[in-house]
């Protein structure tokens, strides 16, 4: 088969297909159009409003074809142009498409007018040049006149403003508050002005609706902005400065409270494991700290000779509850001293209570605590063996500290004489072995420690 014969029967086909009355499927109307095209693009209305400064609910009625709810056809032909750019159309095609479908006369299909019968011209109204120059002339200095006005009109009247949000002219934020979103509305495409004391005036431009936002920096303290507009045509101000206050507190940096339960002023302890306890309100910290006042006798008072003061310990920093109570034993040498407790806020404000006690040793008070490792100990107070760790001894975790109060002596045995370490009534004295060597040490104050050979 030749190309000729192949063209021949397409068209019979396309001919006979048309007799069946086949057509083709009807193109897309306009609103059908625009919103294939926003769905193609992967935008909602609402950030589509956000790019185009077209309200959501107009762009929704040009998709619907429901131009009732435009402003008017001048607006409707400027929302076209720009949504047809936004969506890669061709806004003279659309605006063409536009037309077809309200029927304008101007792009509606050329009507083919059917010959009449000549017939003889009736005898009409007949116009002299004259009048017909007098009349143009007329409608000319009428439009004219007609345009003169309106400028003069549009050159003399301001644009408006007006502030949507807030809705009153002075609000309070809260403290954290740094920046506020301003909207309000006035002519569109006008310059928006917002003026604050001391700052670089904010400007933004009004959308085709007139609608406008502007976010403005919030410092603490009473912020004051003046609002106006202009108009880019007439350079005009707006007559009315809208003024408005936003107000942002300063942080209130409130004290801790702080109370302390233990100890008592003046209390006499017979061993020197003080507690501190008490409670603080607004506080990050609390911090317990001790002041040698002097012996815990008047000198010369025993016939002994003065005493040395003794080490003061180091500021024990305290973990607070929830409920900002606190609660721990600070360890003290003999004699007199005063506590001082003091709790800081996060701001840094601080409150302190400060008691005094007297330590007076009673006999022998050991503390013991395993460092570096885990050992196993045996006791014996005042000759007979601690029940709480038994004949057998027990195995004590590295970090635990233990307290054994006697009358006469105290006898340790260690299994690692290296990480046990002790405090003998207040005083620190170390490890007194090393680590690993298993040593057995009696503690009988006033004497000094002595390694004894009991198992």
């Amino acid at each position: 088969m030749t190309t000729r014969e192949q063209l021949k029967r397409a068209v019979g086909a396309d001919r006979s297909d048309a007799g069946r009355g086949l057509t083709a499927d009807p193109a897309p109307s306009l609103p059908e159009r625009l919103y294939a095209a926003r769905e193609r693009k992967g935008v909602d209305l609402y950030r589509a409003e956000r790019d185009t400064k077209i309200r959501a609910r107009y762009l929704g009625a040009l998709e619907r074809g429901d131009y009732k709810e435009l402003p008017g056809a001048v607006y409707t032909r400027g929302f076209l142009r720009n949504y047809a750019l936004y969506l890669g159309l061709d806004p003279e095609e659309v605006l063409d498409h536009w037309r077809r479908e309200r029927g304008d006369a101007r792009d509606a299909a050329p009507v083919i007018a059917v010959p009449r019968p000549i017939a003889a011209p009736r005898p009409g109204l007949t116009f002299s040049p004259s009048i017909v120059v007098v009349a143009l002339l007329t409608v000319f200095v009428l439009a004219f006149g007609a345009y003169l006005g309106i400028q003069v009109l549009r050159f003399a009247k301001p644009p408006s403003i007006a502030l949507t949000d807030p809705a009153s002219a002075v609000i309070d934020v809260d403290e954290s508050t740094t920046s506020y979103t301003l909207r309000g509305s006035t002519l569109p495409g006008a310059t928006v002005s917002i003026s604050t004391p001391g700052r670089d005036p904010y400007q933004v431009s009004a959308g085709p609706d007139g609608d406008w936002t502007s976010d403005v920096e919030l410092r603490r303290g009473r912020n004051q902005f003046d609002v106006s507009a202009i108009d880019p045509d007439t350079g005009k101000r707006s007559e009315d400065t809208i003024r408005l206050f936003i107000t942002v507190p300063f942080l209130v940096i409130e004290a801790p409270t702080l109370t302390v339960d233990q100890p008592a002023e003046g209390t006499s302890f017979e061993n020197g494991a003080i507690p501190v306890a008490g409670r603080a309100t607004n506080a990050a910290s609390v911090v317990v700290s001790a002041t040698y006042v002097g012996p815990s006798t008047p000198v010369g008072v025993d016939g002994g000779a003065t005493p040395e003061p003794p080490a003061v310990p180091d500021p024990v920093t305290v973990v607070l509850a929830d409920d900002g109570s606190f609660s721990t034993p600070y360890e003290l040498t003999a004699g007199r001293w005063s506590i001082t407790v003091t709790a800081a806020s996060p701001q840094g404000k601080t409150a302190a209570l400060t008691r005094n006690v007297t330590v007076v040793y009673k006999g022998v008070n050991l503390v013991v605590t395993i460092k570096g490792g885990r050992a196993w100990l045996k006791v014996w107070v005042d000759g007979k063996l601690d029940p709480a760790l038994g004949a057998a001894g027990s195995v004590i975790a590295d970090g635990k500290t233990l307290t054994f109060t006697g009358q006469e002596s105290v006898e340790v045995r260690s299994g690692s004489s290296g990480v046990t370490h002790f405090a003998l009534n207040g005083t620190p004295l170390g490890a007194l072995g090393r680590a690993g060597i298993p040593e057995t040490w009696l503690f009988a104050p006033p004497d000094p420690p002595v390694k004894t050979q009991r198992r």
